[in-house]
């Protein structure tokens, strides 16, 4: 198997293999957090975690989110080479640049890391520590077998599908998120062994739950369908703005903490704490930040908000979501999104069924749209969320009025950002995945993969090879040929000198990169990622 490869029917059953592994990886992540957050918040019903701080001593609510602050601070910078947690972005630049794998050392750490977070007061997420959590076990599975490409991305996919299934009892919005976020695609091939580990994850998660849903609606929504309708295409374009604004709030945040950090000298490994010691402040006041959220997220669906709570435990949490992220804390954006998104769509409805009382619908109606507009705009996942958002609730009914807000959120969104946070988190960092294949691909292709070297057929001459390197025009056969192609256009050359820069004995001369063997291997990498997304 490791020599020529899986066949299809030991394919489907590892793909079974990681879905129960992944599943189990949900379950124990989301186990762990609750037992910490029980002990050091004496919940009994961690369901209740806000209702239990906010009787709690000033002094306690403050001190557990600094603690933790440290706590990951130490963790990070032990385990990881920048003190950055992974997540759910990394797990998408492993499958387009990494052929599937994810940095597990890193990765681990990251779970830990996110896991003192989400235990200790943290306004973040769990499913996307779940998400890099599952893309290491993938990782290892890919690395034993020595998968080649379109293999690892597979095995990726079912892993992601496995632990978001798990995460939260929805199977089909599991494999569909790892199709549509994850691989960005839904070729044929993918979507069996994907839908066989999203149902293993679904399974892990309902021999311990049960067959419920994440949260209980108190009535089932009512929709005056057609003339109702244009209030949620407003609330969907409000959901949109919402959802930037959270996204540009997160960034501003973490390029201010890096300011301060920067100028005042700060050790990286306070930077947690710090945010911790914010957080701390907020949660005296606003117990509701903490964790995940999702009592407050349930108020909101069952409508036992007032309008002033909804709108300002949504500043509040948006707030408390950028410092978080900010301070590298760890945890995922999804969670945040659900509940800022419930929070939204209640106060839009609180407000609409008090102007149009007679045409309105239930407002619990729109805290379910609102939730899933925020969620998907965020996420850039708008088919995922809306199927997450049914089988969280249990509400099939109200499909009509989501996929409106939905969609055009979506659209308002990725308009204003490139195309979802986790695109947009890798484009801050220089990785360009949101303009598709023909932006990422010249990543994946090394100089030394197509240069010529001397013995060649028709290679360069070295004297015209010295003549450039005089001009300080030449390239590393370490370098890729996203940052060749912008030399041969700047320059308007034939080829590049290919040199390796020593200390010892000055330059290396190795060859040349011609700008036709270049483009070649780009054609070729284009093609087969074509055939990939199309097989």
């Amino acid at each position: 198997m490791r020599e020529r490869g899986p066949s299809q029917v030991q394919f489907w059953f590892i793909a079974l293999l990681i879905g129960v592994a992944s599943g189990f990886a949900a379950l124990f992540f989301r186990k762990w957090i609750t037992g910490l957050q029980s002990f050091f918040y004496g919940a009994e019903d961690i369901n209740l975690l806000h209702s239990v701080a906010e009787h709690l001593p000033w002094y306690w609510v403050l001190a557990l989110p600094v603690v933790g602050g440290l706590a990951v601070g130490v963790v990070l910078n032990w385990f990881t080479p920048d003190g950055r947690v992974r997540s759910v972005a990394d797990v998408i630049e492993g499958a387009a640049l990494n052929n599937g794998r994810v940095e597990k050392r890193a990765g681990l750490a990251s779970a830990v890391a996110s896991l003192i977070t989400l235990s200790t007061g943290g306004s973040t997420g769990r499913e996307g520590p779940v998400v890099h959590l599952a893309a290491v076990i993938s990782t290892w599975f890919s690395n034993r077998l020595h998968a080649n490409g379109m293999t690892g991305r597979d095995l990726l996919g079912c892993a992601v599908a496995g632990a978001v299934s798990a995460s939260f009892n929805a199977p089909i919005a599991g494999a569909i998120f790892a199709l549509e976020v994850i691989l960005r695609h839904f070729a044929v091939h993918a979507f069996a062994p994907i839908a066989i580990a999203a149902v293993a994850g679904t399974v892990i998660n309902r021999i311990e739950y049960g067959d419920v849903t994440e949260f209980t609606l108190a009535a089932e929504g009512a929709l005056s369908f057609y003339v109702e309708l244009p209030a949620f295409v407003m609330l969907g374009a409000l959901c949109g703005l919402i959802a930037v604004l959270m996204m540009r709030s997160i960034f501003m945040a973490d390029d201010f903490g890096t300011w301060v950090v920067e100028k005042a000298s700060i050790p990286p490994v306070f930077r947690p704490a710090l945010a911790g010691f914010l957080l701390g402040l907020i949660a005296i006041v606003f117990p509701h930040v903490i964790g995940v959220g999702y009592e407050t997220t349930s108020l909101a669906l069952t409508g036992q908000l007032l309008l002033w709570q909804a709108i300002v435990f949504t500043v509040v949490k948006v707030a408390a979501v950028a410092i978080t992220m900010a301070g590298r804390m760890g945890g995922g954006v999804f969670s945040p999104a659900l509940m800022v998104g419930a929070m939204t769509g209640l106060a839009f409805g609180l407000i609409a069924t008090a102007v149009f009382p007679e045409v309105s619908g239930t407002v619990t109606l729109y805290a379910l749209a609102g939730m899933g507009a925020v969620a998907a705009a965020v996420l850039g996942a708008p088919i995922s969320t809306t199927l997450i958002v049914f089988e969280l609730t249990g509400d099939w009914q109200t499909g009509l009025a989501v996929m409106v807000a939905v969609s055009l959120s979506t659209a308002i969104a990725s308009k204003l950002v490139d195309r979802s946070f986790f695109l947009t988190s890798l484009e801050r960092r220089g990785v360009h995945l949101a303009a598709g294949p023909q932006a990422y691909l010249l990543a994946t292709v090394r100089v030394h993969e197509c240069y010529r070297d001397f013995d060649a057929q028709r290679p360069a001459k070295k004297s015209d090879c010295q003549d450039l390197i005089t001009k300080g025009i030449y390239i590393s056969p370490n370098a890729t040929l996203e940052t060749a192609m912008p030399i041969f256009e700047a320059h308007n050359l034939v080829f590049i000198p290919v040199v390796t820069l020593r200390d010892d004995i000055g330059p290396e001369l190795h060859g040349a990169l011609f700008q036709v063997d270049a483009l070649r291997e780009f054609n070729k990498a284009l093609a087969e990622t074509a055939a990939e997304e199309h097989s």
